[in-house]
């Protein structure tokens, strides 16, 4: 498929669908590109928040990873300079208007190809979700990102996986070649009719983690209209990685690639790799790999337990998170079809209670003898579930 005919279906359906209006009231927010999230994965939760951060929304689509940096950096009082980014025109204007609303400012807003990204940059903080996979050369996209990425730069990047997908890639090939030729209003209103009259035992009318086609014209086009969707396996990921340069340097949620939850410990020859594509492979329930990248050889870990690193909370309070721990002395975390269990020890409640994104380790753990056990077992419990990072973002 050309990339004329692509261009053609996000303007006649800009994805994701959006209202503008609906800025007064809401804000999205998701992974990646969440500021504090960045600053634990890319740089070590030390960044310092008083230089602008030069950044770079690429294939930016109706702006939902725009808004939410902007506003959140705005929000924090923080400076910052983002490039916006797509072939969309339609997308673009939808983007626009949502910035407008909100009033942000510090937005140049462009309309072109993410392969030209080099020419805009060189950026801090490159985000990319849900367009890597669309590109007749996905590998071209990576070259093109890595490009224009600063020496002591970071990405956030999102692509589709396959094994939560079932049942999407034989209805795209279905639907192209029925099809094919026809402009895209034709196109949605003659598969939605075939879609209805599928059977109930088609693969994706029993993969209940894809809801996409219930979102709208837009959804159900991108999911099962689109002519260019090439899943990557996580090894695929390390793989395109590695050919610009690029390490992985963290996800939101690593908990979801350890295997060892399910077969126990790994024989000594499986790598990091080899570890993670053994976790996607058995939990087979991953849509997309969500994840963050670093210039080869300069991935900086989180500051675990060091006294200057500043804990933030994602979704909760300190106080209700210590409540909780305190009566059951625990965390359950539902996310990609399973459950996952973290013992705390209650005795961590009154230090969690006190994690508000502008004291350090050093200021929670002053006096107290068992500091440092009880506090790793939050961080293992937190961390890895995504619901604690460190960042600097508000001191």
């Amino acid at each position: 498929m050309s990339d004329d005919v692509v261009q053609a279906q996000y303007e006649a359906y800009p994805y994701p669908e959006r209202k503008p209006t609906d800025e007064r009231k809401r804000l999205i927010t998701g992974s990646p590109s969440l500021p504090v999230e960045m600053d634990h994965w890319l740089w070590g939760g030390a960044r310092d928040w008083s230089q602008p951060l030069r950044a770079l929304v690429a294939g930016g689509g109706t702006g939902d990873a725009l808004i939410q940096l902007a506003q959140l950096l705005t929000d924090a009082g923080r400076p910052y300079e983002i490039t916006y980014l797509d072939m969309s025109v339609a997308a673009r204007n939808l983007a626009e208007k949502r910035a407008k609303v909100r009033k942000l400012e510090g937005i140049t807003f462009l309309t072109g190809s993410l392969l030209d990204a080099g020419a805009h940059g060189p950026f801090d903080y490159i985000d990319c979700c849900g367009v890597l996979h669309h590109l007749e050369d996905p590998q071209a996209g990576f070259d093109a990102l890595a490009e224009a990425l600063a020496p002591d730069g970071g990405m956030g990047l999102m692509v589709y996986a396959p094994h939560g997908r079932s049942g999407v890639y034989s209805l795209q090939s279905a639907f192209g070649r029925l099809f094919d030729g026809l402009p895209p209003e034709k196109r949605l209103k003659r598969a939605k009719t075939v879609f209805a009259a599928l059977p109930d035992g088609h693969p994706f009318k029993r993969n209940t983690r894809v809801v996409d086609h219930e979102q709208g014209d837009a959804g159900f086009y991108d999911l099962l209209l689109h002519g260019r969707d090439r899943p990557f396996t996580v090894s695929e990921v390390h793989a395109a990685l590695g050919q610009v340069g690029l390490d992985w340097a963290g996800c939101p949620e690593p908990m979801l690639y350890d295997p060892t939850p399910l077969v126990g410990a790994l024989p000594e020859e499986f790598g990091d790799v080899d570890a993670k594509q053994l976790a996607e492979d058995l939990r087979g329930t991953f849509k997309t790999h969500v994840f963050y990248a670093r210039p080869k050889g300069r991935v900086i870990a989180p500051p675990y337990g060091q006294p200057e690193a500043i804990p933030h909370l994602r979704g909760v309070a300190g106080p209700e998170l210590a409540a909780h721990v305190g009566k059951t002395g625990g965390i359950t975390i539902y996310t990609a079809g399973e459950a996952f269990q973290f013992d705390v020890p209650r005795a961590a409640g009154p230090l969690i209670a006190q994690v508000d994104g502008q004291r350090s380790l050093g200021q929670i753990g002053a006096g107290n003898a068992e500091f440092e056990p009880l506090w790793s077992a939050v961080e293992t419990a937190l961390c890895r579930s995504g619901m604690m990072h460190y960042s600097r973002l508000l001191v």
